[in-house]
């Protein structure tokens, strides 16, 4: 049970309680609670929501590389909403599996994304110009730029919902 009361979807502004439906509808929300918690400030929720739809709709990144490091922060904030969910049909549960081992299972540049996610979460202090090379091997600027973005929503995210309890 959430720590703060959900507000009803129906007591939600229009615009919020109708981007919960497009977020629902197209994947890119698993539950309404957490967004339920947030819209005791509703504006700030929104805006949450607005970013969130942009890597879910407009993203250089693939959604599978997304997923994955989406699930590998996830089993580093140990949040269960996030470990439960699916966002892609591109990942599987092999895949899964292998998310903690540094498996072969991975291409490399997903390798590189998983390591620096990895870091970005547990580790940031270890990230140096030799994670960016590393990085760059496989990765525009501009889509590193929003991998860097991406895991900083991802934990925030997480570590939000988690300590909400907000699932």
């Amino acid at each position: 049970m959430s720590h703060i009361p959900p507000v009803s979807v129906a007591d939600m502004p229009e615009s919020l309680s109708n981007l919960v439906e497009k977020g629902l509808n197209s994947g890119m929300l698993s539950s309404s609670i957490p967004v339920q918690v947030w819209a005791h400030r509703p504006a700030i929720a929104l805006c949450w929501l607005e970013l969130l739809e942009q890597f879910h709709a407009n993203s250089l990144l693939g959604d599978r590389l997304k997923e994955l490091v989406r699930l590998k922060i996830a089993s580093i904030t140990q949040c269960q909403a996030c470990q439960l969910a699916r966002k892609s049909d591109a990942v599987t549960e092999r895949d899964i599996a292998c998310l903690d081992n540094g498996s072969d299972q991975f291409t490399l540049p997903e390798q590189a994304a998983l390591n620096f996610a990895e870091l970005f979460a547990s580790d940031y202090l270890e990230i140096d110009a030799g994670v960016f090379e590393a990085l760059s091997a496989h990765f525009s600027t501009e889509e590193i730029v929003e991998l860097n973005m991406f895991c900083a929503l991802m934990l925030a995210g997480g570590r939000m919902t988690y300590v909400q309890k907000a699932y």
